[in-house]
């Protein structure tokens, strides 16, 4: 990486740095004064009378120290407004409560196993319509919009197998229609190389128990948008249906912003010597970074990003026992669900993540027993690649590939 930003890619957000670490932080704000805002775990707050309340009267319906994390993100999204939730998955709860029953979504599809699952097993059985289309393919996008569809959902890169999707493209598709909402899982990239509201979508959303947060240790989801509307009735279904953050987990989340830049950028330089190093192994079939030059969409993603996050797929030669083995001789890289956080991970989502999606669609998006998903941390690159060819070693030690 140049000092500048990543060679080739859109040069970074100005003033992130600064920005997450004093936006929404203003000392003034505190009768004490703190620097660091303070975690504000009261459920209920003081009225000067009936109905008089200084800006908070529950906890659920607002609290001073999940203010201050809506506040840093949206200014890190270039958004307007920010709410957050108790889990990603909440966020795709209460994005989804802004329709009705006959209402259609269209989603990518490949995305997470849990988006999946929501909207096949329960957004589909309250009456809403579902289909599941290639969105790499503004065409396809465009044919599958009917009168009924009333919102898009994307996710770029797409979990596990990391293709990118053209969010200027499909915000094009999508607003050609009246009333049709996109919205961008922006989960994989985090507010540091990617902003989707400035590319067109109108909202942007994530797990922010990943990157956003970074140490795997609060599970969160984070919603930014722009429209006044849009705010006012999400505002809305984030007190109605109650799915809110406790302040700890708001507090820990700030926290994790502050060193969002210095995380991202390494993760990107671990990342890209990883996917190198597979690339170059012959006991790997194929490596999925978009990050290299041999991936389909490397030029789109360094028009629309600031760099690459931690995640790498790769197909290992061989079959589920060969990559069964290579996951549990793994000893710096952990085998775990999740990602995003400062240690590295491996998972097999056939198995893992994405068991909830039906075997068929697995096999049609690529999703097989030789796939690996691996979310590369922030260790020192050169223990992250011997453990990788040790691995590798343990997996193919009968065999000579």
């Amino acid at each position: 990486m140049e000092r500048g930003g990543a060679r080739g890619f859109l040069p970074p957000f100005a003033h992130f740095a600064t920005q997450a670490i004093h936006a929404g932080q203003e000392p003034e704000q505190w009768r004490s004064a703190a620097v660091v805002p303070p975690i504000s775990l009261s459920t209920t707050f003081k009225q000067l009378g009936p109905g008089q309340h200084a800006g908070y009267e529950y906890s659920r319906s607002g609290n001073p120290t999940r203010d201050c994390l809506e506040k840093a993100v949206a200014v890190l999204d270039g958004a307007k407004y920010c709410l957050a939730y108790a889990s990603g998955l909440a966020a795709t709860l209460n994005i989804t409560h802004l329709l009705k029953a006959g209402d259609t979504i269209i989603c990518m599809d490949d995305v997470y196993g849990g988006t999946n699952r929501y909207f096949r097993k329960v957004a589909m059985k309250m009456g809403l319509s579902v289909v599941f289309v290639d969105c790499t393919k503004p065409e396809c996008l465009e044919a599958a919009i009917t009168p009924a569809t009333k919102l898009v959902w994307i996710e770029t890169p797409t979990n596990p197998t990391l293709k990118v999707i053209d969010i200027q493209a499909c915000a094009d598709v999508v607003h050609k229609h009246k009333d049709v909402l996109l919205v961008v899982d922006n989960t994989f990239m985090s507010a540091y190389f990617q902003r989707p509201l400035s590319l067109g979508a109108d909202i942007c959303m994530y797990s922010a128990t990943k990157y956003m947060n970074g140490h795997s240790d609060v599970v969160m989801g984070l919603v930014s948008v722009n429209c006044d509307d849009l705010y006012e009735r999400l505002k809305f279904l984030q007190n109605s249906l109650g799915a809110v953050p406790s302040p700890f987990d708001c507090y820990m989340c700030n926290r994790g912003l502050k060193t969002l830049q210095i995380r991202m950028k390494q993760h990107f330089h671990n990342a890209l010597a990883v996917a190198r190093f597979l690339e170059s192994d012959s006991r790997v079939e194929k490596v999925i970074f978009p990050g290299l030059p041999s991936h389909p969409q490397h030029e789109l993603i360094k028009r629309q990003c600031t760099g690459c996050p931690g995640m790498i797929t790769f197909y290992i030669k061989g079959n589920l026992e060969h990559a069964a083995t290579f996951l549990k001789n793994l000893k710096v890289f952990t085998l775990a669900e999740s990602l995003g956080g400062y240690e590295s991970l491996a998972e097999h989502p056939a198995i893992m993540t994405h068991s909830s999606v039906p075997k068929e669609d697995r096999e049609a998006l690529g999703i097989s027993d030789t796939l690996i998903r691996l979310s590369v941390g922030l260790e020192d690159e050169e223990d992250l690649l011997e453990d990788l060819d040790q691995a590798l070693k343990a997996a193919f030690a009968d065999h000579k590939v």
